[in-house]
């Protein structure tokens, strides 16, 4: 059994375009995630999935890279194509934009995947404001006494039937969008087409739960920070000097 660390990194981008090779403090974005991802301790092989030369180019020596088509249709399609997992292996597919990604939860998602032997993992950070709990851009995940999830939605669950959701109760739970899969799992994810959940919420970790996965949920407390527009270049900058500081 193997465990693979996957960075998604395409070029194309509605919002963002060419974002992977964006310089953060004088570096490209993608590079920030490799650095992270290359000091967790429980990845056997780390590598970048991406469709575009330049990017590749970039990253030169750094990081194995694994060409993929621009036409996958996800980039959960991305992450199973270049990680070719046997079916025991671990598969962890690591956001290319969260420059301060924790190798921490890299290792508690493998470990967690290790011991319990479910079919997928992810993170979950609590939901501190009333305004993160109604958006519907936050994804929300419900949590069983073992913390596996029992589902997801971008409505507030769970749902107060009277008065006001109670944020210090411990219920409400905001996703985080870092996964692990099982080998054999990840294949019949990307073989199986969408459910209706799925296309109604917009989330594909419903496909999961409707073929009978069990995704196991690591609790945190930072929600992290991604870069998703220029706008945020900025943010994570400042975040990555008050870092080094420490």
């Amino acid at each position: 059994m193997a465990v693979i660390g996957v960075i998604p990194s395409r070029w194309g981008s509605s919002r963002f375009p060419g974002k992977p090779l964006t310089p953060i403090m004088g570096k490209p974005l993608v590079l920030w995630v490799v650095e992270a991802a290359k000091r967790a301790k429980r990845l056997d092989r780390v590598l970048v999935a991406t469709d575009d030369e330049r990017i590749r180019e970039a990253i030169g020596a750094d990081c194995e890279v694994v060409m993929t088509a621009s036409e996958l249709p996800s980039g959960t399609d991305r992450v199973a194509v270049a990680a070719n997992a046997g079916p025991e292996d671990i598969v962890i597919n690591i956001q290319g934009d969260e420059p301060l990604m924790d190798p921490a939860l890299i290792d508690a998602l493998a470990e967690r995947m290790i011991r319990t032997g479910e079919e997928m993992a992810t993170a979950a950070c609590p939901i501190r404001a009333m305004e993160q709990l109604m958006a519907r851009t936050v994804v929300k995940v419900i949590l069983r006494e073992d913390d596996s999830a029992i589902y997801f939605s971008r409505l507030p669950i769970p749902c107060r039937r009277d008065g006001e959701p109670d944020l210090a109760s411990g219920l409400y739970w905001r996703h985080l969008g870092i996964y692990a899969y099982r080998g054999d799992f990840l294949k019949k994810l990307i073989t199986t087409p969408p459910c209706m959940l799925e296309t109604t919420e917009s989330l594909e970790q419903l496909r999961a739960l409707w073929l009978g996965g069990r995704i196991g949920v690591i609790r945190c407390e930072d929600e992290g920070v991604g870069v998703d527009t220029p706008e945020d270049v900025a943010i994570v900058e400042a975040l990555l000097r008050k870092r080094e500081q420490v």
